[in-house]
Parts: C-alpha cells; structure tokens; sequence
C-alpha cells in the first residue's frame, strides 16, 4: 500500500501514570503509549518519518473524549488492531484519510473543553453559599476577544497572550457544576485559572471589581489553577471537508470502558455514604 496520512480521533483518561500528553524523556505520556503500538504494529517504521502531532496538548490528570493525532502509516489502519494493544483507559474510536499538508493542530477551527468541578454542590452548600449568578455573569464577560495573560501560566517566552473565546457556559449537572469552553484556541491552564476565580467569586472570597481587574494584564495576578483532574477535551472541530469515520467495535470498546468505570465508582459512592449513616442495627 503507498503511504497515507490519517486523522485519529481518540480518547484517553487523565491518571496518575501518564504524565499529560506530549512526549517527555524517561517519563510515560499518552503519545509515547500510542507510538509504541503503532509501531508494535507496524503502522510506523521511524517516528520522525511519520509526520506524527497531536493537535492539543494536555497536562497530567487531563482527559480527553475528543482528542486527535496525525500520522502517516504504512498500511490502512484497522482500528480495534491498534486498540487491542493499548491500554483501556487510551482508545482510538474514529478517522479519516486527509491530504499529506493536513495539520491536526494548526487546521483546528474550535477546540472544546469541559471542567466538571471534583467538588460537588453538597459540599459547596454545606461549608457556605454559592452565588451562582455572579459567576455566571462572569462566565459571560470572559467571552470574546480578550488578553489572558492573568489568567494563563506565565511562561518564559514572550508570547501573545490575547484569545478570542466563542463560549463560556456555567451549568448544574447531577449535582455537579460543569463549565462549557469553546475557543480556537487555549493558553497554558487558562481553562483551569478561570474556573479557579469564578469559583472565588462565587463563593465570595473576591468581589466582581477584583475579577474585572484580571483583564487588565499591565497588572500581574499570581495565583495557582484548580486542580486538573476535572479538565476533559470534549472535542475539536474542523472544516466540513473532514468526514470522520466512526468505528463501532471501537466506540463500543470506549463506552464499555466508561460504563465499567462509572459502576465502579457508583458503587464506592454509595459504600461510603452509607458508612455515614447511623440507623443500621
């Protein structure tokens, strides 16, 4: 078969084993699990020959339902191939054939992130009140063209700091608060330092004033993000000319994955609730 390059749509869960997605010497990342399989499999002959990229890069403790990569393979991938030899918690559950100068990173036109926040609305309501208003007021004002430069990670470079953001939703969600992020493009943990002010504003410990004056990046704000675990890369969306072809033992393989993990997890719920109770006899 001559060579093709294809866009891969995966998912992967964020855990304590993988340290984010990009590749690191002598540490494991979700890339390098990938790459070893596809050349386990014959996929690849040479990584630098593959025109291998990711089109968003994660940091540790971070999901992803809708991430991609490009690579260029030696033979036409069979899916539940590849899968077989990853771990559970990394699949690939659809693709495409695109042109050899397709960029999975530069040609995304939206990427979307959700960050359920790990502490549910019974916590928040037990320990003080939560003005659900004001921070949705908040997640209004973050929308469109702003300089993010507080509410990113400063790196060493100078780099434009200045993101045009679609959408900026606040919803309740099984008890749970959930934000929506939709935007071409994202700094380095802005997602997970905006959640960490709105959440401060919310529960009062800064006022609207202080929020506003975030925008203003002659000011600089050092503070820390919220915690990663609660970040998924929900999706990213390119132009109409990609048609992705969904494979069904792989989209299965992927939601049995989650459904396990959920009924575990239900049931460590409920164990530890009822450890709470006292009426047992």
């Amino acid at each position: 078969m001559v060579k093709s390059k294809f866009l891969f749509k995966i998912y992967y869960i964020g855990k304590k084993k993988y340290y984010g997605s990009q590749r690191q010497r002598d540490f494991l990342t979700i890339e390098e699990c990938l790459l070893n399989t596809l050349i386990e499999k014959n996929y690849i002959n040479e990584v630098n020959n593959s025109d291998f990229e990711f089109a968003s890069r994660t940091d540790r403790y971070v999901s992803a339902r809708g991430a991609y990569f490009t690579c260029i393979t030696e033979k036409k991938p069979i899916l539940m191939e590849i899968n077989a030899a990853l771990p559970k918690d990394i699949g690939i559950w659809a693709y495409t054939k695109v042109p050899f100068d397709f960029s999975s990173r530069y040609d995304a036109l939206m990427r979307h992130y959700i960050y359920i926040v790990p502490r549910s609305l019974t916590y928040f309501q037990n320990i003080s009140t939560l003005n659900f208003k004001i921070m949705q007021q908040a997640c209004k004002k973050l929308e469109g063209q702003h300089d993010f430069a507080n509410f990113s990670k400063k790196e060493k470079d100078k780099i434009n700091t200045i993101r045009d953001m679609y959408s900026v939703k606040l919803s309740k969600q099984n008890n749970f608060l959930v934000f929506d992020f939709k935007s071409k493009s994202f700094l380095r943990q802005q997602i997970r330092r905006i959640v960490k002010k709105v959440l401060e504003l919310g529960k009062g410990e800064i006022i609207y004033k202080d929020f506003l004056d975030l925008f203003d990046s002659s000011k600089e704000h050092s503070y820390q993000p919220v915690d990663a675990n609660g970040l998924i890369l929900w999706d990213i969306k390119y132009d109409d000319t990609i048609e992705l072809e969904i494979d069904p033992k792989s989209k299965e393989r992927m939601n049995n994955f989650f459904l396990k993990k959920e009924i575990y997890f239900n049931f460590k719920h409920q164990l530890f609730r009822t450890l709470q109770q006292h009426d047992f006899s």
